[in-house]
This record gives C-alpha cells, structure tokens and sequence, in this order.
C-alpha cells in the first residue's frame, strides 16, 4: 500500500463522480460519458492540495437494487472502498429530486461509520445554491455546493478534505515506483492477472469483452515492491469501435504508455499472437517503454495449441525478439513466480548505461568490420557514439559523409545486445551529422 491518506468518492451512477476526480488530481484521469455505469471498477489516483499528498479512490455508481450480476459487482466494490477509505466524499446531483438511490448510499454511509462530506454536485452558480433544500431530506447534514464540471466550489471542498484527513502518511514517492501497464486485446485476461498480483478482487472480470473501460491505477506490492499497476481497457482497430466511451478507452490507454516504465502484453494462449498484438507491440517499443510478452491461459492450451501459440508469437513478434516471454495462468495462478523477476530485470536493463569509452571501441570496430554501405554516392563514418539517456537506453551516433540506413542501424543495434543485456527493453539510435567546426541536430 501507498501509506497516503484514502479519500473515496461514492454515489450513484451519472452524479458526476469521475468528473469531480479529474478536477481533483486536475487532469482527465477518469472516462467521462453522459451515459450511466461508465466507471465500472476502483480506481486509485495520487493527488495533492495545501500539501497534504493523499489517494483518491473513483468508484462505480452505487445501485441499491442492481439487476444484473456485473452491476452488483459494481456496486460490491463501491462498497469495499468505503470500508477502507479515511473519507467519502458523497456526492448527490442538486439538478435533480432525491432517488432511492441516494437514500440508499446515505443509509450505507451512516452505517459505515466512515467520516464524510457530502457534496452537491452541478450548482453552476450561485441561483441554485438556494435549491438544495430537497438534498437535507438524506439527513447527512447541510451539503457543500460544487460543480466539478466547472470547478466551482471545488477549493473549498478540498479545503474540508485536508483538514478532515489523519495526520502522517507521507506514502511513497510516486516518481520513484516503477510503472507497469497490462495491454492486449479485449478478454485475455488482463483484469484477472491484475487482481492475482493484488491478491483480492480489485477489478471486475467478466466473459463478457469490454467489461474494463478505464484504465484501472492501483498502487499494490509485487514480491515486497511496489509498483503502480494500470489494467487498460482492451484495445480494438478503429473500425470496431463502436461508441465514445470506447473511442477514449482506447485513446486513454495509448496515452498510458507515455507514463509506463514496462508493459505486460497479454497474448491468449489458446488463440496465438494476431494482427492486434503486432500492433500493440509497434505501439510499445515505439514509446521506448520495456516489454514482457505473457502467454495466458497456458494451464488450459494442448500441445498443438501450445505450438501454434509459440509460432505465431514467433513470426508476428519477432521484431520484438528481445523481449522475453512467460507462460502463465492468471486464472489459477500457474508460473506467476516468474513474473517479478522478469519485471525487475526488464527495469534494471532500462537503467543500464555503457561507457562511453567502451562503446566507442566496441563502434569502431564493428564500423571497421563490416562499414555501412554507400548511400547517394556517398559513404558514412561514425565519428562518436554516447549513450546520451536511459529509460529506454538512447545511444547517439555522430557521423560524417553519407546517412546510416535503417538496415546497418539494426545491425549495430544486434551486436549491442550481443554485448550487453538489454532484454526487455528497446534501444534507440540516433544520428547526428557532425561538421568540422559544429555539431549540427
């Protein structure tokens, strides 16, 4: 666990819960859709006001007779984050009368014991602070005005919150955990792997696709480490994208790939590598982010499947031949064991820096064994090499003369890896032309 101070936000379906989260961790952290039942699972976002770091908790919406399994799931976990949040923000829609609904989380919420601020959400100025008389009958007291769409009113509530907060928990750094991202396409398991490594059910799984909308952050200890953990909603090619919330599902969690340190690309065992992983493993090692390849579901895949799996990974994958592949079962928990370690070597190798000395011997000889081929007439030197970054590894090459094609790139970048371990993790080579007198970008 994080250590930070839990703050979760509870209310029925469509009050304006994900929207009042994206104003407080101030960006748009959580899918908002005008249509109900859109945040499905817990979600867990740092967040910080007059200094004071604490964890936000988004739920799904509350339903005090759900009909269907997956909607009392919903609310189940709405439910367990109020028994350990330190404080609920309830938050009711002042646009409209009080539903049995809202009468139902405010019993739930005086019973809980949790302490509590209730929040009227949507009073866009102040006319309708005089229409919150019908919101008193839930009898949780007078309700502090907002609009999370606008953000008014929302410093003030902030204000409570951090005053109503324990004292300490100064939690863990977030810079400095690891971030790991769970991707691949819909119903191969991504939420069931994510509630093995937290060990309870954190995320709702269904065998229905799509159940995952979200990406889900949670902060969990893997193996005595802790890592923030995202399952993405599963991503789709366009032309099956069939309404707005799953189109910012899947923008949503492209865009996680951009704060991911490694990601876990979920294959299904019994179906093999197909189109859609090769381009999420594109989408992957061009983001410069450290890759597993994780074969699902093996407990359950016969020698011929398990063939045909390995073979299709092996031709759709291959540019990707670098990262390393685990055979599990989410499901029941099979060879999960070898998960951490393969986490943390990917992590070490990003981190790896060579010596500039050393790499410049190790280029000039390869250069010398084997020089780049003539390009327009004309044939490139390598003058220098440095490794200029980490995460991922970016090692620059200064030239002269012609352009280093992609082809000898790849070359020099197969004998690196001879040279050093770098699994898990892509490498970057860039050219610089070098001048007599300047170094030109």
């Amino acid at each position: 666990m994080s250590g930070l101070p839990i703050v979760a936000i509870l209310g029925r379906p469509n009050v304006g819960k994900s929207t009042l989260v994206n104003r407080i961790v101030r960006r748009k952290a959580a899918v908002v859709d005008e249509q109900a039942g859109v945040t499905r699972d817990r979600r867990e976002f740092i967040a910080e006001w007059g200094g004071r770091r604490f964890l936000v908790v988004d739920t799904g919406g509350w339903e005090l007779n759900p009909e269907e399994h997956l909607t009392m799931d919903i609310r189940g976990q709405a439910e367990i984050a109020v028994t350990g949040a330190d404080l609920v923000i309830f938050v009711a829609d002042a646009t409209v009368a009080v539903t049995d609904d809202d009468q139902g989380v405010a019993r739930m919420l005086q019973r809980s014991g949790v302490p509590y601020i209730f929040a009227a959400n949507k009073v866009d100025g102040p006319r309708h602070e005089q229409d919150l008389d019908h919101l008193w009958s839930l009898g949780l007291g007078a309700p502090e005005p907002i609009s999370a769409l606008h953000g008014r009113g929302t410093g003030d509530l902030l204000d409570r919150v951090v005053a109503s907060l324990p004292e300490g928990g100064t939690g863990e750094d977030p810079d400095a955990i690891a971030s790991l991202a769970i991707m691949g396409r819909p119903n191969v398991g991504k939420s069931t792997l994510l509630n093995k490594l937290a060990g309870e059910q954190r995320v709702l799984v269904s065998e229905v696709p799509g159940t995952t909308r979200d990406p889900i952050n949670l902060v969990i200890d893997i193996d005595g480490e802790p890592f923030e953990v995202v399952d993405t909603a599963g991503i789709k090619r366009r032309p099956k994208i069939k309404d707005d919330v799953e189109f910012y599902s899947v923008l949503r969690a492209r865009d996680v790939l951009r704060q991911t340190d490694v990601a876990l690309l979920l294959v299904d065992g019994l179906e093999g590598a197909t189109h859609q992983e090769q381009r999420l493993a594109e989408e992957i090692a061009a983001a410069g982010v450290g890759l597993v390849v994780v074969l699902n579901k093996w407990d359950a895949v016969d020698t011929d499947a398990r063939l045909h799996t390995e073979d299709s990974v092996a031709d759709r994958l291959a540019f990707v031949g670098w990262a390393p592949v685990l055979r599990i079962s989410a499901r029941t928990g099979s060879r999960m064991h070898r998960l951490p370690a393969a986490i943390r070597a990917v992590l070490e190798n990003r981190r790896r820096r060579i010596p500039t000395p050393e790499l410049n011997r190790l280029v000039r000889t390869w250069h010398e064994a084997h020089p780049p081929p003539m390009r327009k007439g004309k044939r490139p030197r390598i003058i220098y090499a440095v490794q200029a970054e980490t995460d991922p590894p970016t090692v620059v090459l200064f030239i002269r003369g012609g352009d280093l094609g992609p082809d000898y790139l790849r070359f020099l970048e197969n004998r690196i890896r001879q040279e050093y371990d770098f699994m898990g993790t892509p490498i970057r080579l860039r050219t610089r032309r070098r001048h007599r007198s300047r170094v030109d970008a």
